[in-house]
């Protein structure tokens, strides 16, 4: 019994590389390439999400003191209007 559906896909201008693909002899079929991709999709969204959890961690478990968001807005507001100045020098 066959657990998945066919499924149509439209590639456009990615066509071109799942030819090359087939052609070089690497994969029998669409079916192999569409499901290598999807695993390498896979790979890079866990090693992002990995990566984000790692940062968190880091974060919550930085010693040093929060700074309220209204004190980053403001540097930020200050750090923007000077280099706005600075561009408008130069042109």
């Amino acid at each position: 019994m066959r657990t998945s559906k066919p499924i149509t896909v439209t590639l456009g201008p990615m066509q071109a590389s799942l030819e090359k693909r087939l052609k070089s002899g690497s994969y029998d079929n669409a079916s192999e390439i569409l499901r290598s991709a999807l695993r390498a999709l896979d790979r890079e969204e866990a090693a992002i999400e990995d990566h984000l959890r790692t940062k968190v961690a880091a974060s919550l478990a930085d010693p040093r003191k929060s700074v309220p968001a209204a004190d980053v807005f403001k540097r930020l507001r200050a750090v923007h209007g000077r280099t706005m100045k600075t561009s408008k020098r130069g042109t």
